[in-house]
């Protein structure tokens, strides 16, 4: 699976333009976490892709929902404007008006400043999502086309990402994929500058020569995204290959292109490889199967057990395999989950929605506490905590939240009265 990510313009310090998403969502914050993974919420309500999780995270930046620009946000800015008569008439179409509704998105957002600092960004990241030839992604393809032309060709540096997969047993690195996607990307209009090649292993010389020749870059664009033992050491392989002296170069910032990754080395992608006493934590989740779901949880986790200098350990629950059903259906898998919960050092129930599971995470929030195992519980779970406390201790056993009973005697949680119980996401929720 191809996708593209743009580098643009800018001019003083470095900002994260809308990561592009062409879903006609108008934001995540409706979309199923089995769809899309977790929604990250971000400093202003905004409900995002998990995506902006991963740049506030690795960036240590702060972004807000017009960071995060989706299909439905278009159409829906260019609705109301053709509502208010801003188009004097004219027929609105996908070109001119989505596209350059999407420019001047990009153009608006990359003057802000995300890292803490004045004055307007020398650089502006633009990702794109999808695949290559989407019909989805046309108009943002189309927009981007338009805009290099807009904000001219030496103030933009492309970056294709392209799989490499390797077929058969003789394990030979295949080019096609790349060459193709390359292919329809330029037939849209977009040349690539850089190409970054993801595979499991490091790019062999000679497929590197090869992509570089049928895909009209040096060879030195051709870079090696290989699998590596952390996420941490991704900017490092990216500096061997001098990638920073390569956008630098690209953008006319020759004056930025010394970099000091050796504090980020120790502390972060070395140390990682070097924790061995074990944490075992135990996540009693309802969207286990997408470990994604729960991202901004598991880097959490992540983060501390570094501080704390300990290896974690995690084991994923499905909530609903604790209920006394699962052990008449499933027993083998009832039994398994239980002796999860009885080995954790700490138990974690994070948040979620509906019905599904809530039984099974009020009786592991009930074992933590009766067996003095260290819990967490997050939105959903301290919710959870609450309902097994009024249930067990005060003895109000039809205890409840009014989300899930809204006739139980006894209601633990209660919706806000300021929260819309029928309108859904960020804007609606408060």
């Amino acid at each position: 699976m191809a996708r593209i990510e743009f580098i643009g313009e800018g001019l003083q310090t470095t900002q994260l333009a809308p990561p592009v998403d062409p879903y006609l969502n108008v934001d995540a914050g409706t979309m199923s976490p089995f769809e899309h993974g977790e929604v990250f919420v971000l400093d202003d309500g905004g409900e995002a892709d998990l995506d902006l999780g991963n740049y506030e995270r690795f960036m240590d930046i702060t972004l807000s929902r017009d960071n995060n620009l989706t299909t439905g946000k278009i159409y829906q800015a260019v609705i109301e404007r053709e509502r208010r008569g801003d188009y004097l008439g004219k027929t609105v179409q996908v070109v001119p008006h989505i596209t350059d509704a999407i420019q001047d998105w990009i153009e608006m957002v990359a003057k802000r400043p995300v890292d803490g600092k004045s004055g307007v960004p020398h650089v502006c990241v633009i990702e794109l999502g999808g695949t290559v030839g989407d019909i989805e992604s046309a108009p943002f393809v189309e927009a981007l086309r338009q805009f290099f032309i807009r904000v001219g060709d030496a103030n933009i540096c492309n970056v294709h990402v392209s799989l490499v997969p390797v077929i058969g047993a003789v394990g030979e690195q295949k080019t096609k994929p790349t060459q193709h996607s390359v292919q329809v990307l330029r037939s849209l209009g977009i040349s690539p500058t850089l190409i970054a090649c993801r595979s499991a292993e490091p790019l062999e010389e000679g497929v590197r020569q090869k992509l570089a020749l049928f895909c009209n870059v040096p060879p030195s664009n051709v870079l090696s995204l290989h699998d590596v033992s952390n996420i941490w050491r991704v900017p490092l392989l990216m500096q061997e290959q001098v990638v920073h002296e390569l956008l630098c170069k690209r953008l006319g910032l020759t004056e930025f292109g010394k970099l000091d990754l050796s504090a980020w080395k120790t502390n972060l992608a070395d140390r990682w490889d070097s924790l061995v006493e074990p944490v075992k934590i135990t996540l009693i989740g309802k969207y286990t199967n997408l470990s994604d779901a729960y991202l901004s949880v598991l880097k959490s986790l992540q983060h501390a057990c570094m501080e704390a200098r300990v290896k974690l350990v995690l084991s994923w629950v499905e909530a609903a395999s604790l209920e006394p059903e699962a052990k008449e259906k499933t027993p083998e898998l009832y039994e398994s989950s239980w002796q999860k919960l009885r080995e954790a050092d700490g138990i974690l129930v994070p948040g979620g929605f509906g019905s599904r599971g809530v039984e099974g995470k009020i009786l592991a929030a009930n074992y933590a506490r009766v067996n003095k195992k260290p819990y967490l519980g997050i939105c959903l779970g301290m919710q959870i905590a609450v309902i097994e406390f009024a249930r067990n201790v005060l003895g109000l056993k039809e205890s409840n939240s009014t989300e899930f009973d809204p006739a139980t005697p006894h209601p633990a949680v209660v919706f806000m009265p300021e929260i819309s119980t029928s309108h859904k996401g960020g804007d609606h929720c408060g």
